[in-house]
């Protein structure tokens, strides 16, 4: 005779003649021995197996049904499985059979074909480590906002954040612009003024992207900006004469900012700011200018010359009036003036009756005819 014992978290599948038959409750079972029964015991906290055989052979029985959760999961789906509340796995396709006899199974279906997260679905589900070869991350800084792309074609911009998406037969990606103020430096370009002299200038641009979609429409963004920039500047450095180049250099970066500003909805970005940073100018052409600002230089020490010469020219003129018309202040002249000469000579002896200043004068007169 067969005996048989079902525990209580086990459950018994009967065949005969390896034909499924029923399912067996905990307890005790005899059978006669002469007919071909087979007992397999399964353990309830496993999933349902079917002792190697389709499980589509036992969904006939009711009986058995009621402590079965069946699952079909197609090619384009994932199940992600639930034990009691707790995340246990992530099915793929195929068909699964779970006892829900002594724990609670639930599932979240996800179809593949729709690469974005259900909003719903918790952040810890999708970020649990059992989920990490079915979900894409992307990360977009501070600094930044992303294009996100669905198999090439533009989906939405993405603000600052983490993103997630499912890794479906749809490909996800996700362009990063930077938002943070660049700059454009044009160095050593060639320009000729409206006097035709030949210079280089270097030249720096500052702006930043405000419409990332339109600068993505835009192929080779940067070169076609610094070529905009390049036509700017030779226009208006070709009506400059040198001269006025390099006392306004200042409004030259205005106005090509004022031009450039023109075109920011056309780029999708604001400019910011430009500006001249050096002229350089050839050798010989350096030679002349240096040639003229000494010329010049001189011309100024040349006027402070004459300018301080008159000026004590109108000094003296001056002293004479008074001396003329104040007898002391002609006195006090003369002895200052002897004291001038006694630091240079020892003894001076003067006779006559001429006065002093008279007297020293025929003394210098003659001493000059002497030599």
């Amino acid at each position: 005779m067969l005996r048989v014992k079902i525990q209580n978290d086990e459950r018994g599948l009967l065949f005969k003649d390896g034909n499924y038959m029923k399912c067996l409750q905990p307890g005790k079972y005899f059978y006669n021995p002469f007919v071909k029964y087979s007992v397999v015991k399964a353990d309830v906290n496993q999933p349902f197996d079917g002792a190697g055989k389709n499980i589509n052979l036992f969904l006939e029985d009711e009986e058995l049904g009621k402590e079965l959760t069946i699952l079909d999961v197609q090619d384009y789906e994932i199940a992600i499985h639930f034990e009691d509340g707790k995340l246990v796995d992530v099915l793929t396709a195929g068909k699964y059979a779970f006892w829900n006899v002594l724990k609670k199974h639930e599932f979240i279906m996800v179809d593949k074909r729709n690469p974005e997260i259900d909003p719903k679905i918790d952040l810890s589900v999708y970020s649990h480590p059992l989920m990490f070869e079915h979900v894409t991350h992307f990360h977009v800084l501070s600094h930044e906002q992303g294009i996100l792309y669905f198999d090439n074609v533009v989906q939405k911009i993405l603000e600052p954040g983490i993103y997630s998406f499912w890794r479906s037969p749809i490909q996800v990606t996700v362009q990063k612009i930077d938002l943070r103020q660049q700059q454009i430096d044009m160095t050593g370009q060639e320009m000729m003024t409206a006097d035709k002299v030949s210079m280089r200038l270097n030249f720096v641009c500052h702006y930043r992207i405000t419409d990332p979609l339109k600068v993505m429409q835009i192929k080779s963004f940067e070169e076609q900006i610094y070529i905009a920039l390049q036509l700017i500047l030779r226009e208006y450095v070709g009506i400059m004469k040198l001269d006025d180049l390099l006392l306004k250099k200042q409004e030259v970066g205005q106005y090509v900012l004022q031009k450039l500003q023109e075109k920011n909805n056309e780029y999708g970005v604001e400019f910011i700011f430009a500006g001249v940073k050096d002229v350089i100018l050839p050798g010989d052409m350096k030679e002349i200018l240096n040639t003229v600002l000494i010329a010049e230089k001189q011309a100024q020490a040349n006027v402070i010359t004459r300018r301080e010469e008159t000026a004590s020219t109108r000094s003296l003129l001056n002293t004479a009036k008074l001396m003329e018309e104040n007898q002391t202040l002609y006195r006090l002249k003369e002895l200052e003036f002897l004291e001038k000469i006694c630091e240079k000579i020892g003894n001076i002896s003067l006779t006559g009756e001429n006065n002093l200043l008279e007297q020293l004068n025929q003394l210098v007169a003659r001493n000059t005819n002497h030599k």
